[in-house]
């Protein structure tokens, strides 16, 4: 599925958008219970990216689903072994090792553990 180009400069500014309010000190807190940022080097590009991103904790690990897997191409980076990122949690920048898993209907899950 090809995106347009539209479709990509609108995801772009409603990502900017959605970080900016989620980087806030006023609304922050508010966006931030089930809205963060990413932050990671593209595994192919070497360019530093930084995306919103909703989750949700599981146990010790922060779980990120991918809403429309197919037409997104960010959680790539982190199949098979896996990848280092940065995640925005409580208004603190904290570090980890993302790994994404599809199942069976396609959809994906990329898991964060964080760093100790």
């Amino acid at each position: 599925m090809q995106i347009s180009g539209v479709f990509q400069a609108t995801a772009r500014v409603v990502n900017r958008g959605a970080t900016a309010l989620i980087t806030s000190p006023r609304w922050g807190r508010i966006v931030g219970l089930g809205l963060t940022t990413i932050s990671y080097t593209g595994r192919r590009s070497g360019r530093a990216v930084e995306l919103p991103v909703g989750y949700r904790r599981k146990g010790g690990d922060i779980l990120i689903g991918v809403a429309m897997p197919d037409g997104k191409k960010w959680w790539r980076n982190f199949t098979g072994e896996g990848a280092s990122l940065t995640i925005l949690l409580g208004g603190i920048q904290q570090t980890g090792h993302a790994v994404a898993t599809q199942d069976a209907r396609g959809r994906v899950t990329v898991t964060v553990r964080l760093s100790d």
